[in-house]
């Protein structure tokens, strides 16, 4: 959190999309972000938006409630769906700076096919945030039932991605600042 605040404060997006909902979180915190920024007269109308293949009731109301709502949108269905994908172009067209969080699905070929579909949308100065690439560094037996882990994650995708994308780098001075990430080399800076 420390890390993704500092990001969104240094490079100012009034955009920020987000694959994963979960309970809602990021989210919230995005939505504050961004509110925080147009309080200081550095963006106007800060968008978020989430993607989440099921965006459970109970948190929908949640999220829904809260007095950053007003800045988030969501959408249910699969991120790397083409017709979601299409979606969030359309979406997206709105900002000027756009920041992306992956953090849906955990396999080499989810997250992989997500960053080919939405790196793109990353404006350049900004970054493109991989999460859960720690999975790479840990034992398999830390995910028991998952069809993730060693060899198959969020990190392998972020290798394979860049051998064929040299618009990004790997921004290691985050990790390097926190020492203790959930994202060890998922902090991709677009450079070009």
């Amino acid at each position: 959190m420390i890390a993704i605040q500092e990001i969104i404060w240094e490079v100012k997006p009034d955009m920020i999309i987000e694959t994963g909902i979960a309970h809602g979180g990021s989210l919230i915190l995005s939505a504050s972000m961004l509110t925080l920024l147009e309080a200081c007269g550095e963006i106007e109308n800060g968008k978020v938006l989430g993607i989440d293949i099921d965006i459970r009731e109970h948190n929908k109301n949640a999220i829904e409630s809260h007095p950053m709502s007003k800045k988030i949108s969501m959408y249910q269905g699969s991120s790397i769906d083409k017709d979601m994908i299409e979606k969030v172009y359309e979406f997206a067209k709105e900002g000027k700076k756009i920041m992306i969080f992956l953090d849906s699905m955990h396999s080499h070929d989810h997250v992989l096919e997500e960053l080919r579909a939405y790196a793109s949308l990353t404006s350049i100065g900004s970054y493109c945030v991989v999460f859960d690439t720690v999975i790479e560094d840990v034992s398999s037996e830390s995910f028991p039932d998952r069809p993730w882990g060693q060899g198959d994650n969020p990190k392998t995708a972020v290798y394979e991605y860049l051998e064929a994308n040299s618009n990004f780098v790997i921004d290691k001075s985050i990790h390097e600042k926190l020492l203790i990430s959930a994202a060890p080399d998922g902090y991709l800076k677009r450079i070009s």
